[in-house]
């Protein structure tokens, strides 16, 4: 696992990964050794460990720690949790800050209170199956990013569901990124969007703020779209396609179309009240 939080003008860093039970007394050490000193003394001993270790494959003996917290200017917060017999989980977690504090030796709480928040939101995420989520700007090159994320994800599965799974992707993100709303005349929209696995089924959703005034007539295209029959829908494509004087109140978005086509099911949604001018937009598919 792996987030970055943007709390009151600091950065949160937390990564997460098993590791083997044997290696945690060594890694314990290292860790409570870096977090005792202070800048001047982290950069003599990154010197020391940097002439007397032999570096491997497999790391620095610990250089890459001492770095991180060179560079953050805060202590490394981390926890390990049982997995099984052989394994744990080892969450790492440093705050990154405009300025560095002056006292080396004060372990920033809100880190450590970031890192509880963040053990519980994984519990969830796995309690739910979820195998990718992203929450921030969305625009052409995060949604290539998320695409590539997702390729390697599935490399086990069969080809036609990946191509499906890949389709639908792109028509919902492509709705945040061209359609969402962000107060300003740019192309970069805020939005979430997370996939879970059902057993062979996966279940794709997105969100993103929609402007008040035109979140009635995004309801009226999605409730009319869901309304049609299979073949209905076909012959809607096409009038969508080459008719450019359809009624708006029928007017949908070629997307829309397409994901009830793809998913061959009616598309899920709510559409909230988020303040006087946006409403936040959630939209459900379901592949298998």
């Amino acid at each position: 696992i792996f987030l970055i939080q943007d709390i009151d003008k600091k950065y949160y860093i937390t990564t997460g990964n098993p590791i083997l039970k044997r290696n945690i007394p060594k890694l314990t050490e290292q860790l409570n050794k870096i977090n005792s000193l202070s800048a001047d003394e982290l950069k003599v001993y990154y010197k020391n460990v940097l002439n007397d270790n032999v570096i491997s494959d497999k790391g620095g003996a610990g250089l890459g720690l001492i770095e991180m917290a060179r560079k953050s200017g805060n202590k490394l917060i981390y926890d390990f949790v049982d997995l099984s017999e052989n394994y744990s989980y080892f969450y790492l977690n440093t705050e990154i800050s405009q300025k560095i504090a002056e006292d080396q030796s004060i372990v920033s709480t809100s880190a450590s209170g970031s890192l509880d928040e963040i053990k519980a939101l994984h519990k969830t995420l796995n309690k739910e199956h979820i195998v990718l989520i992203f929450n921030g700007i969305f625009n052409q090159e995060s949604l290539l990013n998320l695409l590539s994320i997702m390729e390697t994800q599935m490399m086990e599965h069969a080809l036609n569901l990946k191509k499906k799974v890949f389709n639908i992707m792109v028509e919902m993100l492509q709705n945040i990124v061209k359609h969402g709303a962000n107060g300003k005349n740019t192309s970069q929209n805020p939005g979430i969007f997370f996939i879970n696995q059902k057993g062979s089924k996966y279940v794709l959703n997105t969100g993103n703020y929609v402007a008040n005034e035109d979140a009635e007539k995004l309801r009226e295209k999605i409730e009319h779209v869901n309304s049609l029959s299979y073949d209905d829908l076909n012959d809607f494509y096409e009038q969508s396609l080459f008719n450019f004087q359809i009624d708006s109140s029928k007017e949908s978005g070629l997307g829309f179309i397409e994901l009830r086509l793809k998913t061959n099911r009616k598309l899920k949604y709510e559409i909230s009240s988020f303040n006087e001018k946006f409403s936040f937009f959630a939209l459900e598919t379901e592949v298998d």
